[in-house]
């Protein structure tokens, strides 16, 4: 089904079902219709299963109950709730078992108890005329919101509903893995036949001898040979196993010369060699790699099961590029798995830099209906394409190159094929490919790899990278051959030295490539975090960050090395239309870092942000699957009069500006805070015990201690950091501040813990500790207010609501805990509402993705809003309501309470409640409709505050 087709049967299903939304009587046929008419599913029945069963526990009785999903899509993990057309999506309703919850919230309680590998990946929320998109990688984020009367433009957004992937990237991707491990086989035997294995001098040979090896093997697949197949095989197949080693020799010089040069006895004493044709491009020139003898068993690998067994001309030299440098690198080879960066994810990427402008360019150049018009047209574009340069200051095994150039080749190959169609129509020719373009009609192409231009450290992935690209640039060729019908000739390669060896952090980047030829920078740039650089790293960052008169940043030492093409690049790109896209972790655009980062590029150079996806999950690696969390940041200099574009996952909203935390809001930093910005208590971190451990009493020993020293019980108290206090473990602590020594003396086995606190603080090797030694019974700080609230420092990203709660002078906080003293009702009404968890989750820094929690960043930079006194009181009540509600489960702990699918309902009513009061008081009821909405407030209202 072309995109025309799919947007006319849209437009035809919402007229049929304009009028129509029984839950009861339509949902099946509604659902049935969509996936068979819009996304083409044969047999929709099939597909999609209805009234799932379900079993859930039932938060008044602890029994389970029998629910039923209305409609669950096995093969892409989709949960659908669907509703009546009058029911309010956002709006919550009364369960059966007495809770509260929004269609949205109720779905998320069934599918919590779905088996692990069927946990939904999407929950759609549908009532017949809105679809509601929720995507379970961002449980908490905004849904995508369509609707019927707009499905025919917008139906691409319900693509996940049938998307499981391409069927032909799936197939490249596994060739591709396939031949990654044969290479890992094929290298280990032949390390084996090394006399000196462990030499670096024998690795760098066995990494060029593969990189030989494995074009040979595409080159023969591929017919690229002198259009030839099995031309490799058959040249090693009736020679001796002794004989191999001194064969591969002859053949890589033979390789590397013009036959012209070659001796001139050469076909009358070896045919067979002197057929291979001259390859060039420096892949043959070093003859003094080292080969090792073969044995028989290594000549059966390399010829049965690496040459007649596979077919490498169905590799993705995209993905195969990457997975053969991780085979052949030591490194990743011992962590047991393949990386590579999927063809998916680069695309998200360079489409919006680059690549959806040229695609929609086409498609209105091939809508002209003046043919002479469209030809010129044509031409033009094609002289376009061939223009345009590209340069990755990262580019490892050249993956987003490689991808690059072939999306662009693959473009070029749609002009060819329709101006060859325009030709046969002037000329009447009826044989394909006979087209009058003189010179041109040997061969059309003019994009050339010669475009891409790269820098990489590691020597070996720079020539993996200029191999991927030569086996793109022959794949793509053969594309063009099918469209023109007639052969274009891939040997001899083309010189390619485009691919700079060395640190781009050090480079003088216009030494690589001239600005003034350049539009485009994009690349994956190493993800290190601050605290993880080494020395020379870290030299490389502070080398580059610096201010007009040479100086580091104060805030240079504490970025992510990713950091330092972001700055290299805006510093490029003054005085230029280029354009630049990189993936980094996410870090970069939050918490601290985001000052830290951003700040100078938009003071020093003024760049702006063009595009950006939020954060999502980067699948970089094949075997090991090491889920990163990453953000992708299209940005530039130039004036940009295009539409500005923030994505998350795989929706799309339009922005009118883009800031430095990815938020459709205004450029502001929001950096560390001493004090609060408004008029509020204090924060501060708990008390650090820097003892040891041995000022501490696990809760295993709490009794025996107790029985052993009945009067030491007056000076223990609980202990509370983030795991006790979420998770209701107890721990206990002595608490030693005031106590006199004569009454320390009577109690040996405390005596026992403060001498050995003592010497552990004086054996420290930090000067500050060694000092604390001077008070052993007590801990670094000595914080215990009357009454506090306290504030995990780090917790889970799948709560809706941080856990927060009051604690007294009988526990003592830990530094994993932040606390504020004296803090009231009203205080802890709106750090508990979902005002203040969207601005967390907006500015606080990540573990991982976990929530860290500060209050130099997040407390203290929050603007709070200016209640009416009615309005405060009101939020004291929805507060207390909220730790009432708690108080009704004494035997949960706070992960138990603060769990979507367990979370009882009259908590969750009590949050929802305070959730309203609290907007009421910032002016947000009926306004703000989202959390990225409400942000964007906030932060409107912080520069305002931060102003004065």
């Amino acid at each position: 089904m072309t995109d025309v087709q799919q947007r006319a049967a849209a437009r035809q299903f919402a007229a049929d079902w304009e009028d129509r939304g029984d839950e009861k009587q339509e949902t099946q046929a509604f659902w049935l219709a969509l996936l068979q008419k819009v996304f083409g599913v044969e047999e929709p029945e099939k597909y999609i299963s209805f009234e799932r069963r379900v079993e859930v526990d039932d938060p008044r009785t602890g029994k389970r109950t029998t629910k039923f999903i209305d409609g669950y899509i096995p093969q892409t993990r989709v949960l659908v709730e669907q509703k009546g057309r009058d029911i309010v999506l956002t709006r919550g309703y009364k369960q059966s078992d007495g809770s509260l919850l929004s269609p949205y919230q109720q779905a998320r309680r069934y599918g919590a108890y779905l088996p692990q590998s069927e946990q939904p990946r999407w929950i759609v929320v549908c009532n017949f005329q809105t679809f509601e998109v929720h995507d379970m990688n961002f449980p908490n984020g905004e849904p995508e919101v369509l609707t019927l009367a707009d499905l025919a433009a917008d139906c691409s957004k319900l693509n996940f509903l049938v998307n499981t992937g391409s069927d032909a990237i799936k197939h490249e991707e596994k060739v591709s893995l396939q031949a990654g491990e044969l290479v890992g086989v094929l290298y280990d035997a032949l390390l084996q036949q090394y006399k000196d294995p462990t030499d670096p001098k024998t690795l760098k040979s066995l990494n060029a001898l593969c990189v030989r090896l494995v074009f040979c093997l595409y080159a023969e697949d591929a017919g690229i040979f002198n259009h030839r197949r099995d031309m490799f095989h058959d040249y090693l197949r009736d020679i001796p196993a002794h004989g191999i080693r001194k064969a591969l020799v002859e053949l890589f010089r033979t390789l590397d010369q013009k036959p012209q040069d070659r001796d001139k006895y050469l076909f009358d004493d070896n045919p067979t060699l002197a057929a291979f044709p001259y390859v060039n491009g420096g892949l043959f020139a070093d003859e003094d790699i080292e080969i090792p003898p073969f044995t028989e068993e290594l000549k059966s690998l390399l010829l049965s099961k690496a040459s007649q067994d596979f077919d490498w001309s169905a590799i993705s030299p995209t993905i195969f590029g990457a997975v053969f440098e991780s085979t052949l690198n030591p490194d990743t080879r011992r962590s047991g798995g393949m990386h590579y960066t999927s063809i998916e994810n680069i695309h998200k990427v360079i489409d919006p830099l680059f690549l959806n402008g040229l695609k929609a360019e086409l498609e209105e150049i091939k809508r002209i209906p003046v043919e002479r018009t469209r030809e010129t047209r044509l031409a033009a574009y094609q002289d376009k394409l061939a223009s345009l340069t590209f340069l990755d200051p990262a580019c490892g095994s050249g993956n987003f190159l490689t991808e690059s150039y072939i999306s662009l080749r693959r473009l070029e190959n749609q002009v060819i094929e329709e101006r060859i169609i325009l030709d046969k129509g002037r000329h009447g020719y009826q044989v394909a490919g006979q087209v009058a373009w003189g010179e041109g009609a040997l061969n059309p192409v003019q994009v050339s790899i010669h475009q891409f231009y790269g820098i990489e450290i590691n020597d070996f992935a720079a020539t993996v990278a200029k191999t991927a690209l030569w086996i793109a640039e022959s794949q793509m060729l053969k594309e063009t051959e099918d469209i023109v019908a007639h052969q274009i000739d891939f040997l001899p390669l083309k010189s390619y030295a485009n691919i700079t060896e060395g640190n781009a952090l050090r480079l003088n980047w216009e030494d690589v490539v001239p600005k003034e030829k350049l539009n485009y920078i994009m690349g994956n740039p190493p993800f290190v975090g601050y605290s993880l650089q080494s020395k020379e790293q870290k030299e490389d960052i502070l080398s580059i960050y610096v201010d007009e008169k040479g100086k580091p940043y104060k805030t240079a030492g504490k970025i992510d090395y990713v950091s330092g093409w972001y700055f290299k690049a805006s510093q490029y790109m003054q005085d230029t239309p280029i354009r630049t896209a990189f993936v980094s972790t996410n870090s970069i655009t939050q918490g601290e870092q985001v000052a830290g980062v951003w700040k100078p590029l938009y003071d020093r150079f003024g760049i702006h942000i063009d595009f950006a996806h939020r954060t999502f999950r980067w699948d970089s690696e094949a075997s090991l699957k090491a889920h990163v969390h990453c953000v992708i940041v299209g940005f530039s200099v130039a004036p940009f009069t295009e539409k500005k574009w923030l994505f998350t996952s795989e929706r799309v909203q339009e922005a009118e500006n883009i800031n430095a935390y990815l938020m459709d809001a205004p450029n502001v930093f929001i950096g560390s805070r001493n004090k609060p910005l408004c008029n509020v208590p204090l924060m501060t971190t708990g008390n650090r015990p820097a003892d040891g451990g041995h000022l501490i009493i696990e809760d295993a020993d709490y009794a025996d201690f107790i029985k052993e020293e009945p009067s030491a019980k007056p000076y223990i108290k609980q202990l509370i950091g983030a795991a006790e206090f979420i998770n209701n473990k107890k721990r206990w602590c002595l608490w030693l501040v005031g106590v006199s020594p004569a009454e320390l003396r009577k109690m040996p086995l405390v005596m026992k813990r403060v001498e050995a606190c003592k010497a552990d603080r004086e054996n420290a090797p930090d000067a500050g500790r060694r000092k604390l030694a001077d008070c052993p019974t007590q801990f670094r700080e000595i914080n215990n207010p009357d009454t506090f609230i306290v504030v995990p420092a780090v917790s889970s990203e799948r709560r809706k609501y941080v856990p927060i709660g009051f604690l007294d002078k009988e526990t003592i906080a830990t530094n994993l805990v932040i606390t504020i003293p004296d803090a009231t009702l009203y205080h802890f009404g709106i750090l508990t509402s979902n005002v203040h968890m969207a601005w967390m989750r907006a500015v606080c820094g990540r573990l991982e993705m976990r929530y860290r929690y500060s209050k130099d960043v997040v407390y203290n930079n929050f603007p709070w809003p200016t209640p009416t006194d009615e309005q405060k009181s009101r939020i004291e009540q929805t507060a207390q309501a909220i730790l009432d509600a708690r108080e009704l489960y004494p035997d949960c702990s706070l992960a138990d309470l603060y769990d979507e699918a367990t979370m009882p309902p009259e908590l969750r009513k009590a949050h929802q409640q305070n959730d309203k009061a609290v907007m009421q008081a910032y002016g947000f009821w009926g306004k703000l409709n989202s959390e990225s909405a409400c942000v964007a407030e906030l932060m409107r209202m912080y520069q305002l505050l931060s102003e004065r």
